[in-house]
């Protein structure tokens, strides 16, 4: 008779206080989370990229430890209330799949942390490496004074660019009232109140009569397709801040028509749009966008200056 290989089961049959009792170092926690995640079968898009990444987050997050952490604290033991915590967030993880930054309250983006739930996107665009250089490819030798994060949900994009430059001003702005008021904790996290101000706006529409020397956006573009196929970890972030309808360009659309009335004349234009970017090659195949390329991964964001918005104005009219 053929052997058979031993068919591997979760340990989340067991109640709370037997896993608890048998777990007992932050080493028992790691392997048992990432075992644990494995079966799940977890997707992975939210700041980590594998099991045994998921649980390292979710155990150093869940006991306040910095990812570096020294490597000897892995044989510490933990209090009974903190394997419990850790326990607790496994079993949440898997049974309802929220992204974890949701179950932790944090992201980190550019290196620093942001308050997070579901009204708004988890912080992973990869626009966090042009912020890291001060944008420094289109500014070489003048940082950005005034700069529009459009669509800016929990405020991560501007406030980390406020940090990283901190001679600019940064706007915030979201249709969402929601979403704002994220930013605005954020705002105050990080203490950038005199630099930073969030603003309700409708795109554009809340902000009449301003000029920026640099817009960010990371708007809603996700095709009505990818929307509807989209793992359930996804179906935890605000739909608001996702779909954009069938091709996913009804809000770029509008960026690309109004932006550069709200532009100084050196301004420069970055927007994100992810897996639609062959949606807008082909619906602007005459316009010159310039792709980026980025050393961590990530695609679909484009540049375009205000001298070319000028060129092409008439395609997005």
């Amino acid at each position: 008779m053929a052997n058979s290989s031993p068919v591997s089961r979760s340990t989340l049959s067991l109640d709370d206080e037997a896993l608890c009792r048998d777990l007992v170092t932050l080493r028992d926690y790691l392997r048992w989370a990432a075992s644990e995640f494995h079966l799940a079968g977890l997707f992975h898009g939210h700041g980590t990229d594998s099991p045994w990444d998921e649980a390292v987050a979710l155990t150093l997050g869940a006991l306040h430890l910095p990812w570096n952490v020294d490597p000897a604290v892995l044989e510490a033991r933990l209090l009974p209330m903190e394997r419990a915590r850790i326990v607790a967030l496994v079993r949440e993880r898997i049974t309802s799949r929220r992204p974890l930054p949701y179950l932790l309250g944090e992201a980190f983006f550019a290196g620093f942390p942001f308050d997070v739930d579901e009204r708004v996107l988890i912080p992973r665009s990869p626009t966090a490496e042009l912020i890291e250089t001060g944008f420094a490819a289109w500014f070489p030798e003048e940082p950005p004074s005034r700069v529009l994060d459009l669509c800016t949900g929990s405020g991560c994009i501007g406030i980390a660019t406020a940090l990283y430059l901190p001679t600019c001003r940064v706007d915030l702005s979201d249709v969402s009232a929601d979403a704002l008021a994220v930013a605005k904790q954020n705002i105050q996290r990080h203490d950038v109140g005199v630099r930073v101000r969030a603003v309700l706006s409708d795109l554009f529409e809340g902000l009449a009569g301003q000029r920026y020397d640099l817009i960010v956006s990371n708007p809603p573009y996700v095709d009505a397709r990818d929307l509807a196929t989209m793992p359930a970890e996804y179906r935890h972030e605000p739909t608001l801040a996702l779909g954009a309808g069938a091709d996913g360009l009804d809000i770029v659309r509008r960026i690309l028509r109004e932006a550069r009335h709200y532009l100084t004349d050196r301004g420069v234009l970055i927007v994100e749009v992810g897996n639609s970017d062959h949606h807008l090659e082909a619906a602007f195949p005459e316009v010159p966008f310039l792709w980026l390329d980025f050393e961590r991964g990530g695609q679909g964001v484009f540049v375009l200056t205000a001298e070319e918005l000028d060129a092409h104005a008439a395609s997005f009219a």
